[in-house]
């Protein structure tokens, strides 16, 4: 994971509100209904915000993240990878996330952030003419990895994201591989003493 269990996003000054956030589920085009987070701007500026987790999931940081991004004008949706295999929907400190993250496939996984992306686009999650990702870890390769997709993001953003691919994991998509075929702008963001993104690697 990529931040304590008890941290919190960073609290800005709020610059447009927020209309409130609210739990939800949304249905993936396998029928499968999993687990959401939305917050809708008061005054929206037209952005969206696809919220891609750590291997926690939906973590109540990354609902709070959402809020934090309704609070600047930016409709935002944060998503949960377990639907499909976890037995619980806690996603607290007990969940055993590391013991569900090798179940995820990255098809369903992509299917479950382009049912988010359709949810921003709808009436509900604010009908958003810009349409952005943004992951963490493990959710960071996925974030990088919306660039080459079809959902037509205006700009993609990922944390610590493994361009080399995941190194628990690696049969997963690698980023760098789809580097060439890429559509949107990328944004990546390292740590500088991160030591599992070593610096060759960023370059």
């Amino acid at each position: 994971m990529c931040v304590d269990n008890d941290s919190r996003p960073p609290i800005t000054p709020i610059a447009g509100g927020s209309a409130g956030g609210k739990e939800l589920k949304l249905t993936s085009s396998d029928g499968t209904k999993f687990m959401a987070y939305a917050a809708r701007a008061a005054r929206p500026t037209g952005a969206g915000m696809v919220v891609i987790p750590d291997v926690r999931g939906l973590h109540v940081y990354y609902k709070e993240l959402a809020d934090r991004f309704a609070e600047v004008g930016v409709d935002a949706v944060a998503i949960d990878f377990f639907a499909r295999t976890a037995t619980t929907e806690d996603r607290g400190d007990k969940f055993d996330f590391m013991s569900e993250v090798p179940k995820t496939k990255p098809e369903t996984l992509q299917a479950d952030i382009a049912a988010g992306a359709a949810y921003l686009r709808g009436k509900d999650g604010g009908q958003v003419r810009a349409l952005f990702s943004v992951g963490f870890c493990f959710g960071g390769a996925l974030s990088y990895l919306q660039a080459p997709t079809d959902l037509g993001y205006a700009g993609v953003i990922g944390f610590y994201g493994w361009p080399l691919g995941l190194k628990r994991w690696p049969d997963r998509p690698k980023p760098i591989d789809a580097a060439g075929r890429y559509k949107a702008p990328v944004r990546s963001i390292f740590g500088g003493a991160d030591e599992g993104n070593r610096q060759a690697d960023v370059k």
